[in-house]
């Protein structure tokens, strides 16, 4: 039906159709409406901080050397200031000029901290300003600014993304970058730069507080990133900021979609859903997902690095030969853990389910990062000494996988420390051709081999399917039959369950629900001469129709179907935890710097507590940072927070996993997170992870 322009203008001008076109809609609306609520420490208009002694830190002598204005800076308490002195007052209130940027991918609640900062500014003085630096640290080294104004931070309260000055992953790491950064600070007249990031991001603006500590410019860090592996904690593990921001939000979004996996895998029992979601250092993300969904099997790095083959032990213990293989995951064994899975939930008749994978769970498999390592190495190496790019000189897999083998055999001839032997070339080309790809892609612009860049589900799922293909053939992957099937197929068509049963089935007399076929029927073929072995068909009759039919639906197919989760839920609107989260560290980072801090990250302690318990604070990142392979060199940065195997959390998790794996007859103990609520009794309050390790911590410490 075609409209005329009249009535077309007439119908888009219906008060009706504008409200339900209208880019701003109710949720949206009340979204930017809602105030998160205060830390106690900012319900008056002034705030101070205090040095607080009780927390230790170990210093690193290189950050001592490379830092060392900032290097013996103490924790900062922030705290209410009730009677003020007029000195205190004046300073409080003076004018400023702060700049702000986003560094690294996005993460829920980034807004929200500019919203804070924002706030509390005019708060303590009406003419304070507030900068933007435009698409990341590339902003701030060629000067591209926005200023900040209030129907632009209203714009964006409590809205997901980095969109009101995007963001970058340049790194300012040379002495040029550095001074073209600096020159930037004080042409614009800044007396403060906030750099909300990672664990690279709070890295550099140590360095940049180091730098402009002579021109009088603060930098105030912002710990960033939806992996959850900036976490901070003192020399004797004493928490101080649990989780970065955006986590928390990423988490239920991911879980959100992986449970609508869930119902599908338990309603039409036909495919294996495999997840990868992000987390190319750290598996906090994938653990998170595990207790919001109780998804079948969940993989997490840190626990199969600390995997140990007792077989092996056992062989060394009687040969006297020690033997390295023993101690790490392989990527045969790691298939082997799924496979088990599978084949037991086959066993009970569920051909289905859903496994979680951690973006890099491969850096944890030990063949695979000793080939990260070297690699890393010899591209470094080969950048060092050659005019070009190693990628540029290798552009073809081909090419990149002879001077590997020349490698080889110029160091076997040289003799020395061989870096890739022999041995490392055979197995590499064992590997698939993609996987040899992925493990030779460029890394990044930190040196980090990038994870995400590899099809790390068609890696392990392919030695999967391969494993399941050999234990098909030798009867052991099974659909297990429905007894009360079987039994209603034969009497359908006048045979007897008791005859055949028997015959058929490996567990026919005992007391199961799901029947399996005997081990050595594994061909229709081998089918027919059972059953005319045991007499119940002559040599020259055909199978009963029935019997077919149940040996058929014994025979599992396996299908997959694949997910990634990364920027979907880096995108998604923050939750209510994050929303308060992220504006008290706005709040936080103004007190800092009108309290004259620099080198400080802006935090928030006792994260894992209620609200009402929350400390705003200011962690030092020199007395945080350390040496750390990076490009093939060494560099001062901050130190990733990887699963705590020893955890409450981690523990509930495996204490669970047999449960959650559900290889046993009925329903799958599946948990339905649901959507991300704004507000209401029944949305979450902070992640399972935090409740979990601080119900333990609390336990530990009453018992």
């Amino acid at each position: 039906m075609e409209y005329k322009n009249g009535f077309l203008n007439e119908f888009l001008s219906h008060p009706d159709v504008r409200e339900v076109t209208a880019s701003v809609n109710p949720s949206l609306a009340e979204r930017q409406a809602y105030q998160p609520p205060r830390c106690s420490a900012f319900m008056k208009p002034y705030t101070g901080t205090r040095k607080d002694s009780a927390f230790r830190f170990i210093l690193d002598s290189e950050a001592k050397r490379q830092l060392p204005d900032m290097v013996k800076n103490p924790l900062l308490r922030i705290d209410t200031v009730d009677s003020p002195d007029r000195d205190f007052k004046e300073k409080y209130h003076r004018r400023r000029t702060i700049g702000i940027v986003f560094s690294g991918g996005p993460a829920p609640g980034g807004h929200n901290v500019i919203a804070g900062l924002f706030d509390a500014a005019r708060e303590a003085n009406p003419d304070n300003r507030v900068l933007g630096f435009l698409m990341g640290p590339d902003g701030i080294i060629d000067n591209q600014v926005t200023e900040i104004t209030p129907q632009r931070v209203d714009a964006f309260r409590n809205l997901g993304g980095f969109g009101m000055i995007k963001t970058g992953r340049t790194k300012i790491d040379t002495r040029t970058k550095m001074s073209l950064s600096r020159e930037t600070c004080k042409k614009l007249g800044l007396d403060a730069l906030v750099v909300v990031g990672g664990d690279d991001s709070n890295t550099n603006a140590a360095f940049l507080a180091q730098e402009m500590a002579v021109d009088g410019i603060q930098v105030i860090g912002v710990p960033k990133t939806i992996d959850g592996d900036v976490q901070v904690r003192d020399a004797d593990g004493k928490v101080l900021c649990a989780m970065s921001f955006g986590f928390h939000t990423a988490a239920r979004a991911f879980a959100q979609q992986i449970s609508n996996l869930c119902t599908d895998c338990s309603s039409d029992m036909k495919y294996w859903h495999i997840c990868k979601v992000m987390g190319r250092s750290a598996s906090h993300l994938a653990l998170e997902v595990a207790l919001q969904t109780h998804a079948n099997i969940t993989l997490i790095g840190e626990d199969l690095a600390e995997y140990v083959d007792k077989d092996k032990l056992a062989v060394m213990k009687q040969t006297g030969q020690y033997d390295f293989s023993a101690y790490g995951m392989t990527l045969r064994h790691l298939s082997r853990i799924i496979c088990d899975g599978v084949v037991r939930r086959a066993a009970v008749g569920k051909n289905c389910g859903v496994l979680v994978i951690p973006e890099g769970v491969l850096e944890f498999v030990n063949e695979i990062q000793v080939f990260i390592i070297k690699l890393n190495t010899i591209i470094a190496e080969y950048n060092q000494t050659h005019d070009q790019d190693f990628h540029q000189g290798f552009p073809r897999l081909e090419d990149k996988l002879d001077y590997l083998r020349e490698l080889a055999r110029r160091l076997r001839q040289e003799g020395g420390i061989n870096i890739w032997n022999s041995h490392d070339d055979e197995l590499f080309n064992d590997i698939p051709s993609f996987f040899q790809e992925g493990l030779l892609t460029e890394r990044d612009s930190h040196g980090n081999f990038q994870f995400s860049l590899v099809e790390t589900d068609k890696v392990i799922m392919g030695m999967v399917k391969d494993h399941l293909n050999v234990l098909r053939e030798k009867g052991i992957y099974r659909l297990g039959i429905e007894r009360g099937y079987f039994t209603t197929l034969l009497e359908r068509d006048g045979l007897d369950p008791d005859r055949y049963g028997p015959v058929l089935f490996s567990n026919y007399n005992d007391d199961n629900d799901h029947l399996l076929i005997r081990r050595g029927i594994i061909s229709k073929k081998t089918l027919k001469q059972t059953v005319n072995n045991a007499k119940l068909i002559s040599g020259d009759s055909s199978l009963p129709a029935a019997v077919v039919k149940i040996y058929e639906k014994s025979v599992p197919r396996f299908k997959t179907q694949t997910h990634f989760y990364g920027y979907d839920g880096r995108g998604s609107t923050p939750t209510e935890f994050d929303c308060r989260y992220t504006y008290n560290l706005g709040l936080t980072v103004f007190s800092l710097i009108a309290n004259g801090a620099t080198g400080q990250m802006a935090a928030i302690m006792n994260l894992e507590k209620d609200f009402s318990d929350w400390k705003p604070i200011g962690i030092p990142i020199a007395p945080l940072m350390h040496l750390e392979e990076r490009k093939g060199k060494l560099e001062l940065v901050l130190e990733k927070c990887l699963v705590d195997t020893r955890s409450p959390a981690f523990k509930v998790v495996k204490f669970y996993r047999e449960k959650w794996l559900a290889a046993v007859p009925g329903d799958d103990d599946y948990r339905l997170p649901g959507p991300i609520h704004f507000a209401g009794a029944s949305e979450e309050t902070r992640p399972i992870t935090l409740v979990l390790n601080n119900l333990g911590q609390s336990d530990e410490a009453g018992g």
